[in-house]
């Protein structure tokens, strides 16, 4: 986990957003620390906190810790907070390191156009990773089981209803997050209610 999380911070560049479609291959479809539904809760989580987003691999640790009983089964919840710790530190770590090491020589290259123009670059391709994330959310979330099964009709009515909020009548994001919040939960106890 360490050296897995040590290399996904060295691809956050363009920020989480970035870095999360290949968190959640290695987390997901290469190590299997936790299920594609785990991840997108992980990732809905992150994206109702005001903290940074990449402290989903915090949780990414904690529940990878808890499913692979790395002390056993039963110490299921040492393992999860040592596995959520070490991601933790080694996500941060190479930040750390460039910051001390790489920070003075950045101050060097202000203006200098060979160093700016890559870095012009760099923005549009995560542009590009943005948009994946945002297509690899709307598969995951409109498609819970698969393309092959059913599609999710009321997370797209949520969605479309929460983004016409936001931008057709300027709502607030955190009444809008509640309100799609609330409604989820009242269809999730129908469902649970009618099962």
């Amino acid at each position: 986990m360490g050296w897995f999380f040590t290399k996904a911070a060295l691809l956050t560049f363009g920020g989480a957003y970035a870095v999360l479609p290949y968190v959640f291959q290695g987390a997901v479809e290469h190590f299997h620390w936790l299920s594609t539904h785990q991840m997108i809760d992980g990732l809905a989580q992150g994206e109702t906190t005001p903290g940074p987003l990449i402290m989903v691999v915090t949780y990414i640790g904690f529940v990878g810790g808890w499913t692979k009983a790395l002390f056993g089964a039963d110490s299921l919840a040492l393992a999860s907070i040592a596995a959520a710790a070490v991601v933790t530190f080694f996500t941060f770590l190479p930040s750390f390191v460039f910051i001390l090491l790489g920070g003075p020589l950045l101050e060097t290259t202000h203006g200098k156009l060979k160093f700016t123009t890559p870095l012009a670059g760099v923005t549009a391709a995560v542009v590009g990773v943005i948009l994946n994330l945002a297509v690899f959310f709307a598969a995951h979330v409109l498609w819970p089981a698969g393309f092959h099964a059913g599609f999710d009709w009321p997370s797209l009515l949520i969605g479309l209803s929460a983004g016409l909020a936001l931008f057709r009548c300027k709502a607030g994001v955190i009444p809008v997050i509640l309100g799609c919040g609330a409604v989820g939960l009242l269809l999730a106890l129908a469902k649970l209610h009618l099962s």
